[in-house]
């Protein structure tokens, strides 16, 4: 750090129990800061051989272990050593992986031999992934719970605009307040929320992003068109995730009935 100009890139590698979120957030808040370092993408390196017993690992009172933890945040996953193990467990891990996180890419290498093109430049945390994103949320499916995990990936699209401040009270509910809970009474925990959204009275489309408790909403590159019905793409991951509660809330919003909002949301009772 003792080089004297600017930095072409900074890549910071954590330990492998590291919470990446809690990094990634530094970097964020810096950028709101007006600091000239910004957070480019989260990236995961998944061991090939030891990765299934990992993400499989059982934590004391339910916790999300750090492999999991780790793959749910990533934007690029690089399954690493696939030359160690054969294809029906490499298939397996594919699975495990893309049964917690739906959006990130995946990569798949041997002795971490990867074209830096598919590292820098992912522009996961700003406006222009607006663009790739629209693409890609067109291909994201609903995942169901693999390795007897709670955590999955949720996606779902809704018509309409959202008042930006009634916007902020569904997120809020959610990273914040943690009090939304799944028809089974569980609390539903977001790790990382993405998604393109539609506000009242603007032309631009708005990228939402939320890594943990912060999040963001930044207008893309992207307009609207004039005789394009609007619709809003949300891909929310994490455990304990309920598709069809987090839709009838979010569609409270959008349509400003307050009424639906409140059915699995209650003031006062956080989630533990």
């Amino acid at each position: 750090m003792q080089k004297k100009g600017k930095f072409d890139y900074i890549l910071l590698e954590t330990t492998g129990l590291a919470d990446p979120g809690a990094v990634a957030s530094m970097f964020w808040v810096d950028a709101e800061l007006g600091s000239d370092i910004y957070l480019d993408g989260i990236v995961t390196v998944v061991d090939s051989k030891y990765g299934l017993k990992h993400l499989a690992e059982e934590k004391a009172g339910g916790l999300i272990n750090e492999a999991t933890r780790q793959v749910a945040l990533a934007d690029l996953i690089i399954i690493n050593k696939t030359d160690l193990v054969p294809e029906e467990d490499l298939s397996q891990l594919r699975t495990a992986i893309r049964s917690i996180n739906g959006l990130g890419k995946i990569l798949e290498t041997q002795r971490s031999r990867v074209d830096l093109s598919n590292v820098l430049d992912l522009h996961a945390f700003d406006g222009l992934s607006g663009i790739s994103l629209q693409r890609k949320l067109q291909y994201v499916s609903a995942t169901q719970p693999h390795l007897d995990q709670n955590i999955i990936t949720v996606t779902f699209e809704a018509p309409g605009n959202a008042k930006e401040e009634s916007l902020n009270v569904f997120i809020q509910n959610l990273l914040w307040e943690k009090n939304v809970r799944n028809k089974d009474g569980h609390c539903m925990e977001v790790i990382r929320l993405k998604g393109l959204v539609s506000i009242k009275d603007r032309a631009q489309q708005v990228i939402v992003q939320g890594v943990h408790e912060l999040y963001d909403l930044e207008e893309t590159p992207v307009s609207w068109d004039d005789d394009a019905q609007r619709t809003n793409r949300l891909v929310f991951i994490g455990k304990n995730l309920d598709k069809d509660v987090l839709k009838q809330l979010f569609m409270a919003t959008v349509t400003e009935t307050g009424k639906q909002r409140t059915t699995h949301s209650k003031e006062g009772q956080v989630c533990p």
